[in-house]
């Protein structure tokens, strides 16, 4: 079965063929970075406005690339995200899906996440699985058992990992977009010149926090003006790469701990890892590491397939249709889904 995906649920306008959820065939992925740039975050109304100029040119080189082929249903990003966005991709997919005559799915953005480390694998998802989705929106950690049935085992209570990156890059100067540019200034920062505050380490929690984290960053370097604001420049003898360092120390030390206990508290053996903070250098080594000393199997998504595509929605959308689930009437946008939960399904 050939599967052709459409991403839009944030910045980036992607569409990809990939076959029986194993094998990429074509993939486009367009970002909007030089547009939001100079709000230094991504526009909603901005966002929406790129989906609809750019979803056409990438469907027309997708298809290109795979030599016309026709797929056999459409996979779309339903939830959760940027309403407008959402609906742009939607609109398109049902388009897209009507003119060829083949099913459509709608796919939730963070299942679709779990299935990115498998598919670099050129295999489908063997569970069960550990699986942690770790993004600009998203810091999860699940039980995934079977095609349908991913049980939340921990999640943001506050800020999501990469949101926090992304603010901390912005009090640095460092940047849009802040993850990237955090990481490179980290490089050249002392990982122990700050010591922060490990947040929701208590001994059983596999739950997260990271805006108290983004707030010590603030106050720690920063201090109070007279009246109780913040200041907005570093003082004298401080440096920014220090900072970077010790923050992206702290996150990384966190994520790859309460991986470690999903691990051990479920006895499940095998570790899936996706979203776009796991191009992060530091804390993909913190993995392999933690992975080697435990005798885990460890699924590191690579980089192409950790930020948002489409790739990974074909795939997932193959698996929901291969496994009976992905026959919902209609394709609606949803762009939240309930923190008790597991990523709904059709």
């Amino acid at each position: 079965m050939l599967v052709l995906g459409v991403e839009s649920s944030c910045d980036e306008t992607a569409v990809a063929l990939v076959r029986d959820g194993r094998e990429i065939v074509a993939s486009t992925v367009l970002s909007q970075v030089d547009a939001h740039r100079p709000f230094g975050g991504v526009v909603p109304d901005l966002a929406a406005r790129e989906h609809v100029r750019n979803l056409a040119p990438v469907l027309d080189s997708v298809l290109r690339a795979a030599g016309a082929a026709r797929p056999d249903a459409v996979a779309v990003t339903d939830s959760p995200g940027l309403q407008a966005a959402l609906l742009t991709g939607i609109a398109g997919a049902e388009g897209i899906a009507l003119a060829y005559g083949v099913p459509l799915v709608g796919v939730n953005h963070v299942e679709a996440h779990l299935t990115a480390p498998f598919l670099a694998a050129g295999e489908w998802p063997r569970h069960p699985f550990i699986s942690l989705v770790v993004s600009g929106g998203h810091t999860h950690l699940f039980h995934s058992r079977s095609a349908g049935d991913h049980r939340l085992l921990g999640a943001t209570i506050d800020d999501a990992a990469g949101e926090a990156f992304d603010k901390v890059a912005k009090m640095l100067g460092l940047g849009f977009p802040g993850g990237p540019a955090l990481q490179r200034a980290a490089a050249d920062g002392n990982p122990q010149a700050f010591r922060f505050k490990r947040p929701l380490l208590g001994p059983q929690s596999l739950d997260f926090s990271f805006s108290g984290l983004k707030t010590a960053v603030l106050y720690t370097c920063f201090g109070q003006e007279t009246d109780g604001r913040p200041r907005r420049q570093l003082p004298e003898g401080m440096r920014a790469a220090d900072v970077a360092a010790s923050f992206q120390a702290t996150v990384v030390d966190v994520l790859v701990e309460k991986a470690r206990r999903a691990v051990e508290q479920t006895g499940i053996q095998r570790l899936a890892v996706g979203g776009g903070v796991a191009c992060n250098g530091p804390l993909r080594a913190g993995l392999t590491v933690a992975a080697a000393q435990h005798g885990w199997e460890l699924l590191l998504a690579p980089p192409a397939l950790c930020g948002d595509n489409a790739a990974m929605v074909a795939a997932r959308g193959f698996e929901l249709l291969r496994s009976g689930l992905g026959r919902a009437p209609k394709v609606s946008p949803r762009t939240t889904w309930p923190r008790e939960s597991a990523a709904p399904t059709p």
